[in-house]
């Protein structure tokens, strides 16, 4: 199924172009598990409760697999087939009748129904992904009808096929090996029964976790499984400390490495498996999705509910020395929150997006008509001055004044009293940054406090909006929809465990999301896109972070890939990459 266009892949394809048909299978990737730790394989409350473990998703099928060349565009995992009617208004999904759970039992609609009614029930993302799907109901020996609440949803019968449908109701509604009866709606250390090319194998808890290739698998041979899933097995060590990781990694207890700090990718590296090429340093384009990470501003707390104190924030960022000074320069600043896409806004709106903005010119800042949106640029002792001016007088204008050497509220007389929360045990942590950070923000009369927690106290207290302010981030798909409502939307803002993390309530936002999820063609869904861009970024409800159009990687030199890997697949790795026996000869170490 396409969404707005006709897809690449004609009936009765043999694979995706991007594959290797003749991949062999064997061997072991060894990763790095993300965030330290883990506490739950039940993707049901991840986001909710505990910490979920990286990987899981393997050992799930969904109805349908998007392709890592083409944009809006999903083929039958799953489901053979898919039908809705011209409105838009409900999809039917056919089964394959020869899908499989691991222990043999076939996959039902009845188990389908179960996971949307659970996952609706229990996750506040799904929840609101599919707020519009109001019921799904068997309709046949294979089949589901999904219907809406609404028609001209065009993404509803695509997205539907994207859930983690892979949830056996006859496992969840029975007891585990001490007699206890499960309860989805809980966080388990127990491995769940999957139908995925993968299941559990092993674990350590907390600790490490292992993936073994299922070798009867059902959809192996299914046009969308050719040359992918070629490992035996996927491995996981988790590493409390990011530098702990790396020494990991040079140690050859790692395979593979995403580099995510500039310092490392540019000093780090210099030991004589890199010398000697045993170990691979390579980048790869960054095409399928934009991003916006950003020091979250939680406009629930009245301290920032004006865009000027939010504006003066951006002002106080030097950005350009902390580019220089800890990033050796490697990244761009943050623009748009579709950054490196045909998404992102830029100079002035015209044509269908300015149509479309003069729907809500009345709810939005005047600037959005006026002026390109600009982040700050500081880099020299000049233009520090002049930013740290602007935002003293955007403070002032705001209500905000220099008491005593304190920026107090010329109302109320309270200090303006920020405090930074920080993951601290999370290798992703940004305290350097903060620490940095912090002095400018000092100049202009704040106190500013830096709290490190660890990370269960971390993700308690965001679920509750309990924070001044937080680092957040959203990857944004080339096809924006229906989770424009989880990030930004009214609705979300007070729902616990919501990407809204900014606590945006914005009628204008409201009815652009709208418009993007009821887009009717690609030109009306790039324009309506833009068009939120602008006006999120006008709100000034963020301080943009950077970002680099590449992916750093290490790995060690033990596998192969396709000549041509897919252009929206990244490194694509593990997923199409294959163990070559011959290059882990001539790398040493492990066989």
């Amino acid at each position: 199924m396409s969404l707005l266009g006709d897809p690449k892949y004609p009936a009765g394809f043999k694979r995706f172009d991007y594959v290797n048909p003749n991949a062999p299978k064997g061997g072991t990737v060894r990763l790095s598990g993300f965030g330290g730790t883990y506490d739950n394989f039940n993707p049901v409350v991840a986001g909710v409760k505990g910490t979920i473990a990286d990987g899981v998703g393997v050992i799930y099928d969904t109805l349908m697999v998007a392709p890592l060349d083409e944009v809006e565009v999903m083929y039958g995992l799953l489901a053979e087939g898919l039908t809705y009617p011209e409105d838009f208004s409900s999809v039917t999904y056919r089964l394959r009748p020869f899908a499989k759970w691991h222990d043999g039992k076939p996959v039902t609609p009845e188990d389908v129904i179960f996971s949307f009614n659970t996952l609706k029930a229990n996750s506040p993302l799904y929840s609101k992904y599919y707020q519009h799907v109001t019921k799904a109901e068997k309709t046949g020996d294979y089949d589901v009808t999904f219907t809406f609440d609404t028609p001209g949803n065009r993404e509803l019968p695509l997205i539907v096929g994207q859930l983690i449908f892979a949830l056996p109701k006859h496992w969840w509604e029975g007891t585990d090996k001490a007699g206890n009866k499960r309860n989805v709606a809980n966080t388990t250390l127990e491995p769940p029964l999957g139908n995925g090319a993968y299941r559990i194998k092993e674990f350590v808890p907390g600790r490490s976790i292992v993936y073994e290739r299922v070798k009867d698998y059902w959809g192996k041979d299914l046009p969308v499984s050719i040359g992918r899933d070629n490992f035996d097995e996927l491995r996981y060590e988790y590493y409390r400390d990011a530098q702990v990781a790396l020494e990991a990694f040079k140690a050859d207890q790692v395979d593979f490495r995403l580099e995510n700090i500039a310092k490392n990718w540019v000093t780090a590296y210099d030991f004589p498996a890199v010398a000697d090429k045993r170990v691979v340093k390579e980048e790869f384009p960054v095409r399928g999705r934009g991003n916006m990470q950003a020091f979250v501003l939680n406009t629930r707390r009245s301290k920032f509910a004006d865009p000027r104190v939010r504006r003066a924030f951006n002002l106080a960022l030097d950005f350009e020395e902390l580019n220089k000074q800890f990033f050796f320069g490697l990244y761009q600043r943050i623009g748009s929150y579709f950054a490196g896409t045909e998404l992102a806004a830029s100079g002035l709106p015209s044509g269908l997006e300015l149509e479309i903005l003069q729907t809500v010119r009345d709810q939005v800042p005047p600037e959005v008509f006026t002026t390109e949106y600009k982040n700050p640029v500081n880099g020299n002792p000049e233009n520090v001055r002049n930013n740290l001016r602007e935002a003293t007088r955007l403070l002032r204008e705001a209500g905000w004044e220099i008491r005593n050497q304190k920026l107090v509220n010329t109302k109320t007389g309270e200090p303006m009293t920020v405090e930074v929360l920080n993951p601290a045990n999370n290798p992703n942590n940004f305290e350097r940054v903060l620490l940095f950070y912090k002095p400018a923000l000092e100049r202009l009369g704040m106190t500013i406090t830096l709290r490190n927690v660890d990370d269960a106290q971390y993700e308690n207290r965001v679920r509750r909006w309990d924070y001044d302010v937080i680092v957040s981030s959203w990857a944004e798909s080339l096809s924006p929809g229906n989770e424009q409502r989880e990030f930004w939307g009214s609705n979300a803002a007070d729902e616990v465990g919501s990407r809204n993390t900014i606590g945006i309530k914005n009628p204008a936002v409201d009815k652009l999301i709208e418009r993007i999820i009821f887009a009717t063609n690609r030109e009306e869904l790039v324009a309506a896109t833009k068009a939120l861009d602008r006006v999120l970024l006008w709100n000034n409800y963020v301080v943009p972070h950077w970002t680099t159009p590449v992916s750093f990687t290490a790995r060690w030199d033990r596998f192969s890939h396709p000549d041509e890997l897919p252009k929206y697949g990244d490194s694509a790795f593990p997923t199409i990459w294959w163990w070559d026996p011959a290059k882990a000869a001539k790398t040493g170490g492990r066989q």
